[in-house]
């Protein structure tokens, strides 16, 4: 296993999480899979054998069930095991039950703290953006979490670029700032890199990366031309995340397929792998029902991609420079800084737009 510094911390961090979002399955969850605790027991185990040492959960996986299956797997080996969690998300009817208020924040941090069966939550992620709620009011109830030891880091996930920076200056302190950020990136989806990871470049923000196989859709077993795959999610009536161009998906599934097969491994790892070369990604967060379907995404770290492969990965995938980045493409480039890189990077020296973008 490869480990990672999460942005600006000292923290290290295995370059795949094992996301526990399908432990449980109670209701809509169910859709994904459902693992009770044998189940669970037997794939954190797998990961944590190979070197894995960062878990992924939320309060509102199964309603609490997932961390609590998670606690139960986990109970007497946090010493080197490191655990995240989330808060924002409705967990019930009350009018308290949603949102980041302090209130919310603070009571669920300790329900998830005991459902987890620990101490501490090692990177405590607010879920979504809450505009109803002051920022301010947000960061100064981390900040009391972070020194009632309650949590080791703060981040966000689902967040806009200017939601981030606003609550990164709004931080009471150096030690309660958003320490990283999970996002839905994809070789698919790749509309975080308009600012999102500009923004975790500049601001020393660590990426994690929740779905990055999209839901499985870029695994291989989804192809052009055919249904669901049998026992997909979508199969089962999953529609996360949107596809709003079919025709570029399987553009790139058949690249991935097809670099897959000349290094001998599945499309997932190839898509997995090219995400590990972006700027600022510290970890993927992976998912599965059965041991082989870890077995074979822990190839990724070692996949090493070639330059002619990456190229043809970006072209086929690469996404129009949107206003103001064309202009600032053919006006601004000599004086970019490597956050602007995380964007442009990938781009000819000119930007011309229309059909193709590297005229």
């Amino acid at each position: 296993m490869q480990y990672r510094t999460l942005g600006q911390t000292g923290l290290k961090v295995s370059a795949l999480t094992m996301g526990t979002f399908t432990f449980g399955g109670r209701g809509d969850f169910g859709r994904a899979a459902s693992q009770d605790v044998s189940d669970a027991r037997l794939l954190v185990d797998t990961c944590i054998d190979n070197g894995i040492n960062l878990f992924d959960t939320a309060n509102m996986y199964s309603t609490g069930l997932s961390e609590e299956i998670l606690g139960e797997v986990l109970e007497g080996r946090y010493d080197n095991i490191l655990v995240t969690s989330k808060a924002r998300m409705p967990i019930g009817d009350g009018p308290n039950d949603e949102g980041l208020s302090r209130w919310h924040l603070i009571r669920e941090c300790e329900r998830s703290l005991k459902r987890l069966r620990t101490d501490h939550i090692d990177i405590y992620y607010m879920h979504e953006w809450d505009g109803l709620t002051p920022v301010e009011e947000t960061m100064e109830a981390l900040d009391t979490l972070i020194q009632q030891g309650k949590i080791r880091y703060a981040g966000c996930s689902n967040y806009s670029a200017w939601h981030v920076m606003k609550s990164l200056a709004a931080a009471p302190r150096h030690s309660s700032r958003f320490a990283t950020q999970q996002i839905h990136y994809t070789i698919e989806a790749r509309e975080a890199e308009y600012e999102l990871l500009p923004l975790s470049v500049d601001q020393g923000l660590g990426v994690l990366v929740w779905s990055p196989l999209a839901a499985g859709l870029l695994s291989g077993k989804h192809r052009r031309g055919a249904g669901p795959a049998e026992g997909s999610r979508q199969a089962a009536g999953w529609d996360e995340p949107p596809i709003r161009d079919t025709e570029r998906l399987w553009n790139i599934v058949d690249v991935l397929v097809e670099i897959g097969e000349a290094h001998e491994v599945e499309a997932a790892q190839v898509a997995l792998a090219w995400l590990l070369t972006r700027p600022a990604i510290a970890s993927l967060v992976v998912g599965g029902r059965r041991v082989e379907q870890f077995e074979r995404n822990f190839r990724a770290v070692d996949l090493v991609l070639s330059e002619d492969e990456l190229t043809r990965l970006n072209d086929v995938s690469r996404l129009p420079l949107v206003y103001p980045y064309w202009h600032q493409h053919n006006f601004a480039q000599p004086r970019f800084s490597a956050a602007d890189q995380a964007l442009h990077a990938d781009y000819a020296d000119r930007y011309y737009g229309g059909d193709d973008p590297l005229v």
